[in-house]
């Protein structure tokens, strides 16, 4: 493919807090713009072989130090049988590495029927693919939504960076209990991402959620510059 080295994934530690693991790695695609990395913002024109190749690559290289790989899907995305075709594919070669598939927030020019996203989170999860769903309580990823993808769920995760410094705010606090509390009830995960500094970090403390993402532990870069 011509146009490969224009991908690749950068990646970003997903920790827990308390016994100082790398719990997993999200997979971030980047295209090149000049000299500059970028995200991609038109996934769906991407040729699925290429998606899968960047992935190959990290994963041989991530190979049984994590126990899993998280990859994001909007919905079209999620949609595009030749992308499940690939990530499938994939997930056949890296067993026991298990790929995640997160569900991300984005709104997008196609509607789907919410049966149809359901029959196609089941697909993955028949070849052993676990589900997260991103960003809670943001973009499409509303509470209704989440109450009806949660039988299919291993993992939600709530974004702090979509708050911006009102993690401090009452109200902020209250969606993060509420959500950690959800999680708990529904026996999932609970992933809180965006701890940016050390300052947030400290105050996370306070919350009891050990599962924690952000530029704080780790920013996302390519797999060369990652001392493993």
């Amino acid at each position: 493919y011509r146009s490969l080295t224009m991908y690749q994934y950068f990646i970003q530690q997903i920790i827990n807090k308390y016994n100082k693991s790398v719990v997993g790695y999200e997979l971030l695609l980047r295209k090149q713009v000049g000299s500059n990395w970028g995200p991609v913002t038109n996934f769906t024109s991407l040729p699925p072989e290429i998606v899968a190749d960047e992935i190959i690559k990290i994963a041989e290289q991530l190979y049984s130090k994590v126990p899993f790989l998280s990859v994001n899907l909007n919905r079209t995305q999620l949609m595009n049988q030749k992308i499940v075709d690939a990530l499938i594919g994939i997930q056949k070669l890296l067993r026991p590495v298990q790929i995640q598939i997160e569900l991300t927030e984005d709104e997008t020019k196609n509607h789907f029927k919410e049966c149809d996203i359901i029959n196609q989170l089941k697909q993955f999860i028949e070849e052993g693919m676990t589900i997260s769903i991103d960003d809670v309580d943001c973009g499409v990823n509303t509470e209704d939504q989440v109450r009806a993808l949660i039988p299919y769920t291993n993992e939600i995760k709530f974004a702090l960076q979509n708050f911006g410094q009102s993690v401090y705010f009452p109200e902020i606090q209250q969606r993060i209990i509420y959500w950690r509390g959800f999680a708990k009830k529904h026996k999932v995960r609970f992933i809180l991402e965006g701890i940016e500094n050390e300052k947030i970090d400290a105050f996370i403390d306070l919350f009891d959620i050990d599962i924690r993402q952000g530029y704080f532990y780790e920013k996302p870069h390519p797999i060369q510059e990652n001392q493993l």
